[in-house]
């Protein structure tokens, strides 16, 4: 989401005004970001957004308190300190930041979990980052975890030959034990069989 489109979100919840306040705190006195980080879930709600499936007023509440600390070393530290929720809402922050390839070893760190929400998290638009054996990697975690592909960002730009091979490898050894791919894995794996034989 935008930066535009997390303040809609938080435009109706009761806290927006302590949102506020905290932004403001937090540009003048970045050190006030850790506990104001973790008490956003409090303040602004936990509760499921009905028309963005995964979002809450929290998550969209943190990543705009994110925005206005800006400050990459904060911002990894807050990721290792915070709980899965804190951490999901560094992972969905890091495309929105100017900070360069230090968010890579976040990512990393969140397609080792098996959260799917951080494994989900770590293939948005900031995986474009992630070297291509690390990206492949979460790619076919996905496939393990049961995570839709159509979580990956430029999930077929980036497909290559590798990946097929993987993919194919595990489609082999599930159809071996009985076991059925998910259909966005197959049709992955067919889309990009066909583009080798053209």
């Amino acid at each position: 989401m935008t930066p535009d489109e997390l303040r809609a979100v938080v435009a109706a919840v009761p806290g927006r005004a302590w949102l506020d306040e905290a932004e403001a705190q937090i540009r003048s006195e970045p050190g006030a970001a850790g506990p104001l980080f973790a008490r956003a879930g409090r303040k602004l709600g936990r509760q499921p957004l009905p028309d963005r499936p995964g979002w809450t007023p929290a998550l969209a509440g943190r990543i705009l308190l994110l925005l206005a600390l800006g400050d990459a070393e904060r911002i990894a530290q807050l990721y290792w300190q915070g709980d899965a929720a804190e951490r999901l809402a560094v992972l969905h922050a890091l495309p929105l930041l100017p900070i360069g390839d230090a968010g890579v070893p976040l990512a990393e760190d969140a397609l080792r979990t098996n959260d799917t929400r951080l494994v989900a998290a770590a293939l948005g638009p900031y995986a474009a980052r992630l070297d291509a054996a690390t990206w492949r990697q979460g790619v076919v975690k996905c496939v393990f975890m049961g995570i839709p592909l159509s979580v990956v960002d430029r999930l077929d730009d980036r497909a290559d030959a590798e990946l097929t091979a993987m993919l194919a490898a595990l489609a082999r050894e599930r159809a071996a034990a009985g076991r059925r791919m998910p259909a966005d894995a197959l049709a992955l794996l067919n889309r990009h069989l066909l583009r080798k034989e053209d």
